[in-house]
């Protein structure tokens, strides 16, 4: 079987819906309780009328009874007295009856006050059917719903006295009218607050929702736009009113505005690293193409030299030179492949301190025209990490100081732990870096200005420098003005420095 597909219903239709739900049910619980409560108010005064009925009934103004005659003389007795001389109580209402039961059914009477016509109630004899139905009532002085033939439903006490029950009653349809007038009244209430509920609600819910239509609105905007374009601007799409995080609205369009400008700094950022990737690209081309040129060149000399030993052992060293240029450039270019795709390096203890005594002696050897000073503590500072990258690290630095500043200037390495982590820094007193170039030293394919580019390079020591750094959990660093450089590296410490550090001037 099928499932049934339902339609679905907007959120204004349903704020409506539960607003006109709400309304009638408020609505009819209210007039229920007022109906209620009217009605036995209603039905607690009749009781109480009937009840002073029945007093006034068996003890009138002068301790006279109903169906006492006027001048005092006893019926029982042998008075001669008629049906006129028979006065009810005064202080009846219209509609009260009263009536003398006798156990003899040819001895019972009663009235009923009726106005059939303007001008005072007169007193109507009870028939002989609603003398019976009243004789039917328990003379206990209670109250007691009784239907009568030619009256209708009345509400009604007997009391025996003196061998005779007297009884009286009013009708209860005054009650049942009033009643009935309140539930049509609110019937009809009911009708005009929920049509008004329905109006109202629906214009206040559309106004209230119109900011979440203006969301929307934005969203498919944006929706609309050619993202795979450069030009699109995210930022500030979400106007400012619909951004009021007080309101639910305003959270939304406010979350709605943060994730355009996450969207929008996402593209931005893949724009960026697109463009690297294409920079990259051609600067490695550029870098591969041309020991691949010179090594063509030489070959082809070879070849039409083919008698000329000098020239053959010429072209061969340039071969092999420019070959070791590619395979260096291309161990670099993998190096940095394999940190970009979060390869796991090596972890073991690393003695920071014996790589930077090592780093810089070697260091020394190569670049015999610089003064070398090295700044370590005496203990061990040890790091958890990959042996072979860090001293590449450090091999980085070195040679990057050595190369771009002029013979004689001054190359400081220090190693420090500070704040319960290792520093590893290379200062030089050199040229230092161009402020433009500075901003993007640790850009793979990176050049400094000519000044200080002066022994050649590819631009990947520091961008190697920042990844070996950056996958140890570290981070990298360059502050450079002319007479002062230092790029400084931060690596988490697994052991603390002792001892006061030691200075080596070389």
């Amino acid at each position: 079987m099928r499932p049934v597909l339902r339609r679905p219903v907007s959120l204004t239709a349903r704020l409506v819906l539960t607003v006109v739900a709400l309304t009638v049910v408020v609505t009819v619980v209210a007039g229920g309780v007022t109906s209620v409560a009217v009605g036995r108010f209603l039905h607690d005064r009749l009781d109480n009328e009937v009840r002073a009925a029945l007093d006034r009934v068996t003890s009138g103004p002068d301790g006279d009874r109903f169906g006492t005659p006027s001048d005092g003389s006893d019926p029982d007795l042998g008075g001669d007295a008629d049906a006129d001389d028979l006065g009810p109580p005064p202080g009846q209402s219209v509609g009260t009856l009263t009536a003398v039961l006798p156990t003899t059914a040819s001895d019972r009477e009663g009235t009923v006050l009726l106005q059939t016509d303007p001008g005072p109630a007169t007193e109507v004899p009870l028939s002989e059917a609603d003398l019976a139905a009243l004789a039917d009532v328990p003379d206990d002085g209670g109250l007691h719903d009784v239907d009568l033939p030619d009256l209708g439903e009345y509400r009604v006490a007997a009391d025996d006295l003196d061998s005779e029950t007297f009884a009286t009653g009013l009708p209860t349809e005054p009650v049942h009218e009033v009643v009935r007038t309140m539930v049509l009244w609110e019937l009809l209430l009911l009708v005009l607050s929920a049509v008004a509920a329905w109006l109202g609600g629906r214009f206040l819910v559309r106004r209230q929702l119109r900011p979440l239509r203006e969301v929307a609105a934005t969203a498919d905007d944006v929706a609309k736009l050619p993202l795979a374009t450069d030009e699109v601007d995210l930022h500030d799409r979400v106007p400012a009113h619909l951004r009021d995080e007080r309101t639910e609205v305003g959270r939304v369009g406010d979350a709605l505005a943060n994730l355009l400008s996450t969207v929008g700094s996402s593209f931005a950022a893949r724009r960026r690293v697109e463009e690297q990737i294409r920079r990259f690209v051609a600067d490695a081309s550029h870098e591969l193409r041309t020991p691949l040129t010179t090594i063509g060149g030489y070959v082809q000399l070879a070849r039409r030299r083919p008698d000329d030993r000098e020239a053959t052992a010429t072209a061969l060293a340039k071969v092999e030179e420019e070959a070791a240029r590619m395979t260096a450039l291309v161990e670099d270019l993998l190096l940095l492949a394999r940190l970009d795709s979060g390869r796991p390096l090596e972890r073991s203890e690393v003695d920071v301190t014996k790589l930077m005594l090592e780093a810089v002696a070697d260091a020394r050897v190569v670049g015999a025209g610089h003064r070398w000073r090295l700044d370590v503590p005496d203990d061990d500072l040890v790091v958890v990490g990959d042996p072979l990258r860090l001293h590449q690290v450090v091999t980085n630095l070195l040679t990057n100081a050595r190369k771009y500043t002029p013979p004689g200037s001054t190359v400081t390495a220090r190693a420090a732990q500070e704040d319960g982590r290792v520093v590893l820094a290379v200062h030089d007193d050199g040229p230092g870096f161009d402020p433009d170039a500075a901003a993007h030293a640790f850009e793979r394919f990176a050049r400094g200005d000519p000044a200080r580019v002066r022994a050649g390079g590819v631009g990947l020591g520091l961008a190697l420098v920042e990844a070996i750094v950056e996958a140890h959990g570290g981070a990298a660093r360059l502050e450079s003005q002319p007479g002062d450089t230092t790029v400084s590296v931060t690596l988490p410490a697994t052991a603390s420095v002792a001892g006061a550090p030691t200075t080596v001037d070389a």
